[in-house]
């Protein structure tokens, strides 16, 4: 993937010796233009008429040779990308000594928020090497899609811009400030969405004069993790700062605002700008952990951290990372391996900013008054442990229980936990991967399903339905709270909610896995028989569509008990011999309904972002949560464990049965075993070998 960790060769051409001076001309106008090259090849694939301009603030200088560029795969040809990507955003490292700020920050924010994945490119333009740059996703459709499962919506992203709009204030805009005037927003967003100002001005009419229903327009969770990430590694250059630009907005199918993490080459103590001078190394290590908290021109963090609960969770969001990724010494080897894969490409960078001595020193100590990563962070959690807001003990969740144990559909359940050092929890709950969690308190009262009052035990009541449900605790006493996960909300529990009849296994993404008898990678839903009789399925539905469930029928077929049924999703219908839907599973999101003869949804998947040739499934097989992994086709899904050798017992089933079907085995030492219809060993082969 173009993403993946290590360098991409881009090669650019433009065959005009003056390009140079075009994009600079491009960048003066500031009206998007891009200088059309005549093809790029990203790692030896050609791509041609991609649209590139240069980008950046502080980070472009008409006097540069290695400014930062956009290059847009499909600026001339619709729907070209690169791994689907179709816009790669390179960065020029020019306030970053070590060249891993950037990507470091990103690939551990991803632990917990959405953010930009990251690698790097060495670039060159017409056989000239321009030198090595950061390569990062950009925040667009594709994102969206991605980690939010819809590609449109409100979307904006905070500029800071030039434009003048008559009536509204000429000085500082602040973060997130409300304004009667829609049209004041144009000064500091750049729309990139439909005219959805409107929706803009609504939110932060609720953010800054509602704020007591502020979790209707906005994703507190993910707010609150990207407040404490950048906090934390005193990232600066963006909204927990003074500074109005460097951060998106984008609505999800919630009705709820995200602000997303962006631009991140200045982590780790770089950006200053905002902090009274002259700045210290003490004051980056010592940046206070509330910052901004009392800023009128920083209503994200003044209104946020204005309430007590969500500086708890700040508080637990922070000490998780910490805990993950600092007390273990992770960013540090991580920034080391990543230094180790660039080295040499800044050995031969013709314009790096900075020494090869300069960029291995800046990991541990400072550079032309740029603080060294460790140094700062080695202070900065030392620092932060030790203030009370640390090392106050949060609650401790244990224990966590549902009653009935084994929950099937349509059924109420009870959910507990043990909870110590707490007066106040919740349950936060969904069944969907893009609704959000509804949030229910949880009690120990002795009429919750918590056993008996006040014995530690906290519970709560809901109703499920067909779907497994995902869940998360929340925690706290009058000082300090506590997650479980501890990265919820982007990880959380599962419940598995079950019958006997169940969706077992799912495959949307099949490009070389399984071919059906025609031979070909269609997408297929597997259903496992959990009754110890046959269920004939005449009259069963199957369905990807909510709002019709009867999508597509099951015809007088039988599965027997304990066994296993394949359907394939591919719109071959009755044209094929075997079980084919009339519609295909999407990759990105989907939801497969299992539905009876009079309407009972009796099971319900939902699934986002399926890998190709892997496998969704329930793991133990037929009643467990859903996960992804190996396809097991017609077989017995179990858990995988250890790093031994794995043998796979691997069933295939030839239809019509009987034919004349030859069956290759590749890559293969185990033994092969086949069978007739009656149970009948009719071949067996010790020690196969492979056939190419």
């Amino acid at each position: 993937d173009v993403f993946d960790i290590g360098v991409r060769q881009i090669e650019i051409y433009f065959n005009d010796p003056s390009w140079d001076d075009s994009l600079d001309v491009y960048y003066a106008n500031d009206i998007g233009e891009r200088l059309i090259a005549d093809s790029i090849f990203i790692d030896g694939i050609k791509y041609e008429s991609i649209g590139i301009k240069y980008k950046g603030n502080s980070s472009y200088n008409i006097n540069n040779v290695k400014n930062p560029m956009n290059i847009k795969l499909d600026e001339i040809i619709n729907g070209q990308s690169k791994n689907g990507y179709n816009v790669l955003k390179l960065s020029n490292g020019f306030k970053d000594p070590t060249f891993v700020r950037e990507v470091l920050s990103y690939q551990m924010a991803r632990d917990y928020m959405p953010a930009p994945k990251a690698t790097y490119a060495n670039v060159s333009v017409d056989g000239v090497l321009i030198g090595l740059y950061g390569c990062i996703q950009s925040i667009d459709d594709d994102f969206t899609n991605e980690h939010f499962y819809e590609r449109k919506g409100p979307f904006f992203k905070a500029d800071m811009t030039n434009v003048i709009v008559s009536g509204c204030p000429n000085g500082p805009l602040g973060i997130l400030s409300y304004f009667a005037d829609t049209n004041c927003y144009k000064r500091a967003y750049e729309i990139k969405s439909a005219d959805d100002w409107t929706e803009l001005g609504n939110f932060l009419d609720t953010l800054n004069n509602h704020f007591t229903d502020v979790e209707n327009v906005l994703d507190i969770d993910r707010t609150l993790w990207m407040m404490a990430f950048e906090n934390l590694i005193v990232g600066l250059d963006g909204p927990i700062n003074g500074i109005p630009h460097n951060y998106y907005l984008f609505k999800d199918n919630n009705g709820r605002f995200s602000i997303l993490l962006w631009d991140m080459n200045q982590a780790f103590g770089t950006f200053t700008m905002g902090l009274q001078n002259p700045v210290t190394t003490q004051d980056l290590q010592e940046l206070d952990v509330f910052h901004q908290s009392t800023s009128n021109q920083n209503k994200m963090c003044n209104k946020i951290f204005s309430s007590d609960r969500y500086k708890r969770m700040y508080i637990a969001h922070m000490r998780t990372i910490i805990d993950e990724k600092f007390s273990t010494n992770y960013y540090n080897s991580q920034a080391l391996a990543l230094q180790s894969v660039i080295d040499s490409y800044v050995i031969a960078d013709p314009n790096t900013f900075y020494s090869h001595a300069q960029f291995i020193s800046n990991t541990s100590s400072s550079v032309s008054n740029i603080v060294g990563i460790s140094q700062l962070m080695q202070a900065r959690v030392t620092f932060l442990e030790a203030l009370s807001q640390f090392t106050a003990p949060p609650p401790v969740i244990s224990n966590i229980s549902s009653s009935p144990t084994n929950v099937v559909p349509h059924t109420t359940i009870n959910i507990t936990a043990q909870i110590s050092n707490s007066n106040y929890a919740y349950l936060g709950y969904r069944f969907d991967f893009s609704d959000k969690f509804e949030k229910l308190q949880m009690f120990d009262d002795g009429q919750h399903g918590d056993g008996t009052a006040g014995d530690g035990v906290f519970g709560a009541t809901i109703a499920v339905d067909a779907r497994d449900v995902q869940y998360y605790f929340y925690a706290e006493n009058n000082n300090a709270g506590i997650f479980s996960p501890e990265r919820a909300e982007k990880e959380f529990h599962q419940l598995a909610v079950v019958g006997k009849l169940v969706i077992n296994e799912i495959m949307a993404s099949n490009i070389s896995s399984v071919a059906d008898q025609n031979g070909e990678y269609d997408d297929w839903v597997e259903l496992y028989n959990g009754n110890i009789f046959s269920l004939n399925l005449n009259g069963y539905y199957l369905s990807d569509n909510e709002t019709n469930l009867t999508k597509w029928s099951f015809p007088n077929v039988t599965i027997a008990a304990n066994d296993y049924l394949i359907i394939w999703c591919d719109t071959a219908g009755n044209t094929q011999n075997g079980l084919h839907t009339t519609y295909r599973l999407s990759a990105d999101d989907e939801e497969v309904y299992l539905t009876s003869p009079v309407g009972v949804v009796i099971d319900a998947v939902h699934y986002v972002n399926m890998p190709n040739n892997v496998g969704y499934a329930r793991v133990p097989n037929g009643s467990g949560t859903m996960q992804y992994q190996g396809p097991t086709y017609d077989a017995n899904n179990q858990p995988i464990t250890g790093n031994s050798d794995i043998n796979y017992e691997s069933k295939f089933r030839v239809y019509p049965n009987p034919s004349n079907t030859r069956i290759y085995i590749l890559g293969t030492t185990q033994t092969i075993t086949v069978f007739n219809m009656m149970g009948q060993k009719v071949y067996s082969e010790n020690d196969a070998t492979s056939i190419d």
